[in-house]
């Protein structure tokens, strides 16, 4: 077993504790493991082992002293370890596994973190997680399904939010013209665009240009110059 290649290879385990999950949200499991070097450390030797049993002794230190967190930042795995030594030793042997690591010192101990759902895959495939590999895959396809979701949803709003200015001020515009009088003597494709947008003032352009049977662009300039010659009126 895992737990089996990490006495192999010569390190004892520490107090192992747990930690609740943290206030800030998101799911959070640790387990929290202090690596020793022992006289039988010759017993065992990294670099003459084997690739399954590297990939055992990694599931072991997974299993004895990993820190999986699922944030709204996405996912997070750390070792916390006693001293540098013994994370310099993990970041290098995960590094010959294909597993790129970072390392910080956080409340006088070294921490070995990875993020980034391609070395935290990577991870999980050298130790053999492969379920929780789908589901890590299921869980960023999902998070990318509402990011897209969500930025539809907001350039739709926006959208909405613009046409619904811009047809009260084309509105305003128009009311203006017609208390002032000059709305009957403008020319008659201008009058006839301000009567459509009267009978449809919830309607966008590309309705309202195949209503009247021209372009967007063109109702969009006959739009724009009656708010011109409104503005003229009320300066």
């Amino acid at each position: 077993t895992a737990r089996v290649a990490m006495r192999l290879a010569g390190t004892r385990a520490g107090a192992l504790t747990g930690q609740p999950p943290a206030a800030s949200g998101g799911l959070r499991h640790h387990l929290r493991l202090t690596l020793r070097e022992t006289a039988a450390e010759d017993a065992w030797n990294w670099g003459a082992a084997p690739a399954c049993d590297r990939r055992a002794f990694l599931r072991g230190v997974v299993l004895g002293a990993g820190s999986l967190s699922f944030t709204q930042q996405g996912a997070h795995v750390e070792f916390a370890l006693t001293d540098g030594v013994d994370a310099a030793r993990l970041q290098g042997w995960l590094s010959e596994m294909g597993v790129r690591a970072g390392s910080r010192v956080r409340r006088a101990r070294r921490v070995v973190y990875l993020k980034g759902f391609d070395h935290i895959a990577t991870l999980l495939r050298v130790t053999g997680a492969n379920r929780a590999v789908l589901i890590l895959e299921e869980g960023r396809v999902g998070g990318e399904v509402r990011g897209r979701l969500n930025r539809v949803l907001n350039a739709e709003a926006a959208n909405l939010d613009r046409t619904v200015r811009a047809a009260e001020r084309q509105l305003e515009a128009i009311a203006t013209l017609e208390s002032s009088g000059r709305l009957d003597r403008l020319p008659v494709d201008l009058q006839e665009s301000a009567r459509l947008r009267r009978r449809a003032p919830d309607a966008d352009l590309a309705s309202l240009a195949e209503q009247q049977g021209i372009g967007r662009s063109a109702l969009n300039h006959r739009l724009r110059r009656l708010v011109s010659l409104a503005a003229e009126v009320t300066n």
